[in-house]
């Protein structure tokens, strides 16, 4: 019974590290972070620390962190964001176990698809509380802003010409700088291309075409890789790495 029970243990052991796939890794980051493990315990993030599927990562109000998948594909969080990685399989060798399925349950963020999204963009889910971001080979932010709004000095209100410094409407708010994304709800479906920008008020209504840029901020510390249209060089970061600290 004792070595049965031993076994047990052993076998529930390795399905648990199974299922805490390594997903990718923390390559900058500009204050405190932290991830709410599949099985409750909450980790301080730093420099280098790895990100698995299933964690919850939440970003402090002046925090902005870049993600490296391993599959070469990057997202960078914005300050006050809670960002799930539900799902997240990549093998080169193995096409057919593809499988990418974030949450972006408040805050923004921006995606620069990697190996993963070249081979099998279909495989590749976005969800948010009004709709869900598919990718067709992209580099793309988004914007969830929930009720209350969001103060964006020289922006409008979505369709209403309202004077510059107004708040934004909630929902959300996407923008494409290269490729093309598919924005679904029950509503309806949206393509938006590069240099479009996109804005879905709730989960009953489609998503639509804005016609300027809503003015949504997204100014990551220097130091952070650069846009791919760039002509300079990604500068690395230069901050050292902390300790990993988990809070039980």
């Amino acid at each position: 019974m004792l070595v049965g029970a031993m076994l047990w243990l052993v076998l529930m052991s390795i399905s648990l590290h199974a299922f805490a796939q390594v997903a990718g890794t923390v390559t900058q980051l500009s204050g405190p972070m932290m991830a709410k493990k599949a099985d409750g315990k909450v980790k301080i993030l730093s420099l280098k620390s790895e990100v698995e599927a299933g964690d919850t990562l939440v970003t402090e109000k002046n925090t902005y962190a870049l993600v490296k998948f391993i599959d070469n594909s990057e997202i960078t969080l914005k300050p006050s964001t809670t960002f799930v990685v539900e799902q997240f399989a990549y093998q080169a060798d193995q096409p057919d176990g593809d499988r990418a399925s974030f949450n972006l349950v408040k805050g923004g963020l921006r995606s620069l698809s990697g190996l993963l999204g070249k081979r099998n963009k279909e495989r590749f889910e976005m969800k948010t509380p009004v709709a869900t971001i598919g990718i067709r080979g992209t580099y793309f932010t988004a914007e969830y802003v929930s009720a209350g709004g969001y103060a964006t000095p020289g922006s409008s209100l979505p369709k209403t010409g309202s004077p510059a410094g107004s708040t934004l409407a909630p929902g959300l708010y996407t923008s494409v700088s290269n490729g093309q994304i598919v924005v679904s709800n029950p509503g309806g479906t949206l393509d938006i291309a590069a240099g479009q920008f996109g804005f879905t008020p709730n989960i009953r209504q489609p998503p639509v075409l804005l016609p300027v840029d809503p003015g949504i901020k997204f100014t990551p510390p220097p130091v952070f890789s650069a846009p791919p249209s760039s002509s300079g060089s990604a500068a690395g970061g230069s901050k050292p790495a902390a300790i990993d600290c988990v809070v039980r």
